[in-house]
């Protein structure tokens, strides 16, 4: 309800023109009450993917292989707010907060993926560059996903794509 409410009101008046008030009252719920489901309006975007990326971390923490975690991301991920935002970026006026907001994503899926890599003795140097490879991956295939019209495909099948691109002859990405 709160980000449906955030979507409309950023494709009528953009992203940093709508305020939390705006979306509360929009949403039918009190400025105080939107508190206790989001930290604020970037949540309303971001939250499923969060959620997302700390199961992956679980998982490699665990001793999963990352390319197998990462999957994980897309499994019954539904078009949500983050399509709807990445899809109407120019009329909802947030291109520079996806950007942002995007690069600290592909790097906490680097940074997770780079350490379960050393821990299996990848080079520190080829899993840093292979992790980088993971984000950008991951965050390339929801941007693919919105932009195809993300009810059209599953996200899985955008990610595979986009691992598809990264494990090429001699890739250690698996």
């Amino acid at each position: 309800m709160l980000a449906e409410a955030a979507c409309e009101l950023f494709l009528e008046q953009g992203y940093d023109e709508t305020n939390v008030a705006e979306i509360a009252s929009r949403a039918g719920v009190g400025r105080s009450s939107f508190f206790n489901y989001a930290a604020g309006k970037a949540d309303l975007l971001w939250g499923g993917l969060d959620e997302r990326i700390t199961e992956i971390a679980s998982a490699v923490s665990s001793g999963e292989a990352p390319a197998t975690a990462l999957r994980r991301l897309a499994d019954g991920f539904a078009p949500d707010a983050l399509a709807l935002a990445f899809a109407n970026a120019e009329t909802m006026r947030i291109e520079a907060h996806l950007e942002r907001e995007s690069a600290l994503r592909a790097w906490r899926i680097a940074h997770i993926a780079s350490r379960g890599l050393r821990r299996t003795g990848t080079d520190p140097l080829v899993a840093e560059v292979t992790a980088g490879a993971y984000g950008a991956a991951a965050l390339a295939a929801i941007r693919a996903w919105a932009a195809a019209g993300a009810g059209t495909a599953p996200l899985a099948d955008h990610l595979e794509r986009a691992l598809d691109v990264l494990s090429g002859p001699g890739s250690s990405l698996d």
